[in-house]
């Protein structure tokens, strides 16, 4: 299966080395790409993508915008891409923001080519692209907030088994599937299994939004 990838991003540079390099790969084709996040929301609804590699910040709508309108679209609008944020800074409200409001995860600018084209991939996929270091630099950055109003989500803990309330502590915490499973002694496919489930019983899209609720929720504290 072809993924379908379009490029949003002010500097005419980095979209074409991007598109270049991605459209080079048997699996991926670059469908377009747009210099500000108005045109690329408009370039996503007319030609579905399954990823949108979005910049952070852009001149007449900055990303953060442009993802929110793409991830929670009007009546009417059936299409919900994978949003993969672009950044030229380890920990940017925005980035923060967007995982907030859907976007599958964070890549820097500056990474390899080949995490990339593995980001695209594992988005494509439906998984969260928040490695453990990222999780930590979320972790710090959420740490400086004013404490969030957590009755209404301390409820939807509730109904969460004890084994998946512990699933979720320790994704909040930045462990991989394969430390949860050595941590908890379980296959690493049950973890999945209880991962899926969590995010049902919640309504959470992926890993990113499930550590995000953690914190928000008061499961896990910054510091513990």
């Amino acid at each position: 299966m072809t993924i379908r990838v379009i490029i949003v991003d002010d500097q005419a540079m980095v979209r074409a080395g991007f598109a270049a390099l991605l459209a080079a790969q048997p699996d991926i084709d670059v469908v377009g790409d747009a210099p500000d996040g108005a045109r690329g929301v408009e370039l996503s609804r007319s030609t579905h993508p399954d990823v949108v590699l979005m910049d952070v910040r852009m001149p007449e709508m900055d990303g953060l915008e442009a993802a929110r309108r793409l991830l929670d679209p009007p009546a009417g609008v059936v299409h919900r891409p994978k949003v993969l944020m672009l950044t030229t800074f380890d920990v940017d409200d925005y980035v923060y923001e967007a995982l907030r409001a859907g976007a599958s995860g964070f890549l820097l600018k500056d990474a390899p080519p080949a995490d990339l084209i593995s980001a695209v991939r594992v988005v494509a996929a439906g998984e969260a692209l928040l490695a453990p270091s990222v999780t930590r630099r979320l972790i710090a950055d959420f740490a400086k907030r004013p404490a969030a109003p957590r009755r209404a989500r301390s409820v939807r803990l509730k109904g969460l088994t004890p084994r998946e309330t512990e699933v979720l502590e320790l994704i909040a915490r930045g462990l991989s599937n394969q430390e949860i499973a050595a941590t908890l002694v379980l296959a690493e496919q049950t973890v999945k299994t209880h991962i899926g489930r969590v995010l049902h019983k919640l309504g959470l899209r992926d890993r990113a939004q499930a550590v995000i609720f953690a914190y928000e929720s008061g499961l896990v504290t910054p510091g513990e």
